[in-house]
């Protein structure tokens, strides 16, 4: 007996040492019965007094996210974000982390509702958190991706892409959703390297492009989804994902047909 309660304290002190979130995927795994446990309750009646006759459908699904929003975590290392995201006071979190090395962990399930957009808007959506996953990148937003971090977000990206049907040009940046407040990926990600993998909008050649006289560059910027209410955070939301470059400065031609062939995929 005195063997067996030995072993049992030696197998729950290795499981602690072996798995530091132990205690918040037990608060994970409470706050999600909680939930399941708000989907079966029928609705309250809304109409007061009359009566209101509960009559459930049996055609029904979950919502599926429509969006994937790629950030960088602007923290040294993966065990500071992981921190922050399983400790209640910091109020974000993300679906998946992916480290330098390519370890990727899955903090969420895809349908439940994250907090990593914030206040953003793209295109009529002003809720994003509501229909995105967020992926975050371990990297400080000054550094180059590691090629194995990369691989594990395209192998990650084409999963969801196809398991959730979500659309080529709806996997966008922080920072092109909130532009003027965040800026991650930033400058250094490989927008076009996922582009070619097919995630995320690229322009194609612009040597013989006519852009179109009277062609309105703040029309073609709502075009593809991005709020004007900063115009000059837009440029530089725009500069940064497409140009890959950070210094402001008015759009040119060049710019504009770059602009103008992206407005163009996104009609």
């Amino acid at each position: 007996m005195l063997n067996r309660s030995f072993f049992f304290i030696i197998l729950v002190l290795f499981s602690c040492r072996t798995n530091p979130y132990r205690s918040t995927n037990k608060d994970y795994r409470k706050e999600a019965k909680h939930l399941s446990n708000i989907l079966r309750d029928q609705p309250p009646n809304y109409f007061p007094g009359q009566q209101m006759e509960w009559a459930g459908t049996v055609n029904f699904d979950l919502r599926r996210p429509n969006f994937i929003i790629i950030h960088h975590t602007a923290q040294e290392g993966c065990p500071q974000t992981l921190k922050a995201f399983t400790t209640t006071s910091s109020k974000v979190s993300a679906h998946y982390v992916i480290c330098k090395d390519g370890t990727v962990h899955h903090m969420l399930n895809d349908l439940l509702r994250a907090w990593q957009a914030g206040v953003s808007k793209w295109g009529n959506n002003t809720d994003i958190n509501s229909s995105s996953i967020g992926i975050e990148l371990d990297n400080n937003g000054f550094e180059d991706f590691s090629l194995p971090q990369i691989n594990s977000l395209l192998i990650l990206l084409d999963t969801l892409k196809t398991k959730y049907h979500i659309p080529e040009a709806n996997i966008i940046g922080h920072g092109d959703i909130a532009p003027g407040r965040k800026v991650d990926p930033n400058w250094h990600f490989p927008w076009k390297l996922l582009a070619e993998h097919g995630f995320g909008e690229w322009f194609d050649d612009t040597t013989y492009t006519v852009v179109p006289t009277g062609f309105n560059e703040y029309q073609a910027l709502r075009i593809i989804g991005y709020n004007l209410k900063d115009t000059v955070a837009v440029i530089n939301a725009f500069r940064r994902h497409w140009l890959q470059d950070t210094v402001y400065r008015a759009l040119d031609s060049s710019d504009d047909k770059i602009l103008y062939n992206l407005s163009q995929k996104y009609q």
